[in-house]
């Protein structure tokens, strides 16, 4: 009995490493995905370029309505590109109000939290800065400098 539970598992881990080793599987993709076009820029705070700022889109106007979030972070140069399905991915066409959240990831439950500017630049509704992204069109809304005063 042993031995012919033996040769069934170790038929299932052969099928089961056949089917991964194939290759062409893809994770599912939304039903309901827009197109998005790259969004980029530059964040410094104070005059320096920081890592791990969360930048984020909201749509503006009747444009609100379905649109999917979008967001990125910034790298150590405080480059950023903006991404909805995926990373960097870009955002759909639209006018958009951008906010930025100065925290960091909890190695434990890998989750972003806090906020060094202390909600200063988190409200779209008094956002100064926005980003028009057009269909077909990249869109880089340069350098944006944000205080810590």
């Amino acid at each position: 009995m042993a031995e012919r539970f033996g040769m069934a598992l170790r038929a299932m881990v052969g099928v089961s490493l056949l089917t991964v080793g194939c290759g062409g599987w893809e994770p599912p993709q939304p039903q309901n995905r827009v197109e998005t076009f790259p969004v980029t820029g530059t964040v410094h705070v104070d005059g320096k370029p920081v890592a791990q700022i969360a930048v984020r889109l909201h749509p503006l106007g009747s444009e609100k309505k379905g649109l999917p979030t979008a967001s990125g972070f910034t790298d150590a140069e405080g480059k950023f590109s903006i991404g909805t399905y995926e990373s960097g991915g870009g955002a759909p066409a639209g006018e958009y109000a951008i906010t930025f959240q100065w925290g960091q990831v909890d190695l434990l439950t890998g989750r972003y939290s806090g906020d060094k500017f202390n909600g200063k630049y988190a409200d779209p509704e008094k956002s100064p800065f926005h980003v028009v992204v057009e269909k077909g069109k990249p869109a880089d809304v340069g350098l944006i400098e944000l205080t810590t005063k």
